[in-house]
């Protein structure tokens, strides 16, 4: 079994503290991703669990060994960085069975680990070269091979992606997920892409100035923001934010904002938002929900700054009263720069969130 446990950790530099007592259980055979932005403390996190900084208090568990005060060798994890941080002078195959010898392994089993290695991961064509023959994604499918011969409790991921093309990119985001299914092991993953956390994870754990914003599973996560900043980060492009209050008028419920926004809010999320009339509340609706099909659909007026063609879809950015605004418009639009436009609202994908807290209405 290979849960991870932190209970109560925290991390210290003098007098500043890192990561304030943080609560995470990673179930057995979990892919969980670690995001947030630079300086959040997700690497942090990540370095404790390996044993690479020590924490200043709390307990960390791996299955049902306490492993707060062990070293990183006794710890059964295997990590894999950013740099890849392969020895230029030895082969694929040395590189990745450099581990098993320092241990002292017979030859006969690291060669049996390493042939394994390179199956699951396509290197069996480059055991013999050098890591300086070898292309960015080969170069990290190497550093997984020798994270996979320790046969870990745990796979740890610090931002292995970063120094990769955006094709190659997505590549290693299928192959390590592949990875995952084949091996059945937990992975803790790091990364300040939300687009590589939204994909590859079974769950999301979303950070901020050392603390867990939010935990769940990806669609969660970007379908029910628990609050602003989670809802700014998660989803590309982010999400629209205006600034405003919810009204009511005649019995109904009405979001209005300068620009001319006026916005009726449907019955069914009436009763949730109630209790936020006259409340300065902020709406947040995503680009990719501006193009509602309803003929009576709300509208907002968007005076255009540039617009982004990208193929099946284009995006207009500019700016809904003073706050800026992006918006997803049909591809065959003839919209351009200094154009006036009325943008649909899909009512259904609409969130509130209360501006003095930050959190979401529900």
């Amino acid at each position: 079994m290979s849960q991870v446990r932190l209970e109560q950790v925290t991390k210290s530099y003098s007098s500043v503290a890192v990561i304030p007592p943080l609560d995470l259980v990673i179930a057995d055979k979990e892919f969980v991703v670690l995001v947030g932005p630079s300086g959040c403390g997700k690497t942090t996190t990540l370095r404790m669990i390996a044993g690479l900084e020590q924490a200043s208090s709390g307990a960390i568990h791996i299955g049902d060994r306490d492993v707060t005060g062990l070293r990183p060798g006794l710890r059964n994890c295997s990590m894999v960085f950013q740099n890849y941080a392969l020895y230029p002078h030895m082969t694929v195959a040395e590189n990745i069975g450099y581990g098993m010898k320092v241990r002292g392994t017979s030859k006969d089993e690291i060669a049996k680990a390493v042939a394994n290695a390179a199956r699951i991961l396509n290197l069996n064509d480059y055991l013999e070269r050098k890591p300086s023959a070898l292309s960015g994604g080969q170069r990290q499918r190497v550093a997984i091979g020798r994270a996979i011969v320790r046969q870990p409790d745990v796979f740890l991921f610090d931002e292995p992606l970063s120094n990769l093309d955006a094709k190659l990119r997505i590549e290693m985001r299928t192959e390590i997920k592949l990875l995952h299914r084949r091996l059945q092991t937990t992975i803790v993953y790091v990364t300040h892409d939300q687009v590589e956390a939204m994909t590859m994870a079974d769950r999301v754990v979303m950070m901020n100035q050392g603390r867990i914003e939010q935990a769940a599973d990806p669609i969660t996560l970007y379908e029910s923001p628990k609050n602003l900043f989670v809802a700014a980060f998660i989803g590309s492009p982010s999400m629209n934010f205006i600034e405003g209050r919810i009204l009511q008028e005649a019995g109904n419920l009405t979001f209005h904002a300068e620009g001319g926004v006026a916005i009726a809010i449907p019955a069914q999320n009436a009763k949730r938002l109630a209790a936020a009339v006259g409340e300065i509340v902020v709406l947040g609706i995503r680009p990719e929900h501006t193009a509602a099909s309803e003929p009576d659909a709300p509208t907002v007026p968007l005076h255009v700054a540039d617009i982004e063609p990208l193929g099946p879809h284009t995006l207009a950015i500019g700016k809904v009263g003073p706050v800026p605004f992006t918006a997803q418009i049909h591809a065959a639009s003839q919209v351009g720069p200094d154009d006036r436009i009325s943008v649909p609202v899909d009512t259904q994908k609409i969130h509130f969130f209360l501006k003095a807290t930050g959190n979401a209405l529900e």
